[in-house]
């Protein structure tokens, strides 16, 4: 499975909040955050989901692995998502060790899968 997904019964905000404070621990930091309902609605599209994408990067990792192979740019920020859906808070993201199977360059597999471990755990605390 390309993704890891969790539900939580946090409200949105306040799993972001928790996220936040998790992925610190773990020297990561959100660099920005979409609100993608916010944004489609402006554009005059009809979206009522809340839907938040957070692109969160550990500066070290970043330059850990674009020294290795610049084509893992292609993949950074990090990206996690945090929605409702049924009822429910959805947290999840998209597999750095899935991700980096595209780069063909299976030095940096053991550094995707230290990533993925650290960012899960950040999710997995948040919920």
């Amino acid at each position: 499975m390309f993704h890891y997904t969790v539900e939580t019964t946090k409200s949105l905000e306040e799993a972001i909040q928790s996220l936040e404070q998790s992925l610190k621990e773990e020297k990561f930091g959100v660099l920005w955050q979409f609100d993608v309902k916010d944004t489609l609605q402006k554009k005059g599209f009809e979206f009522n989901q809340p839907f938040q994408v957070l692109e969160v990067c550990n500066p070290e990792e970043a330059q850990r692995v674009l020294s290795q192979n610049q084509l893992v740019g292609y993949f950074l920020p990090c990206k996690i998502v945090v929605y409702e859906d049924a009822g429910m808070t959805k947290i999840g993201m998209p597999k750095p060790t899935a991700l980096i199977q595209m780069v063909e360059d299976e030095s940096l597999n053991e550094i995707a899968r230290d990533i993925e471990n650290r960012m899960i755990s950040s999710i997995d605390k948040s919920i």
